[in-house]
């Protein structure tokens, strides 16, 4: 069976490529039972998404095709 460690790194390398049967049967076995890994592999998908926006969004306001947001201004009163 795999330790914490070797889901992690299938967990990402599944991002990268398709895992072998095998591979996945002993992945999703231990998701089964370890709810850490379990939120890890979750975890770990909603994290590429966040970061390729985010790097798309920056690449935009580098290349002058969007503009930065605003900074709200107060009013003020503190």
């Amino acid at each position: 069976m795999l330790n914490c460690r070797e889901v992690t790194r299938l967990v990402s390398e599944s991002q990268e490529r398709k895992l072998s049967v095998a591979e996945r049967l002993s992945l999703n076995l231990h998701l089964m039972m370890c709810d850490g890994c379990k939120n890890f592999s979750l975890q770990v998908p909603f994290l590429r998404r966040a970061m390729r926006a985010y790097a798309e969004r920056v690449d935009e306001v580098v290349d002058g095709a969007a503009e930065p947001p605003a900074r709200p201004q107060g009013d003020g009163e503190a």
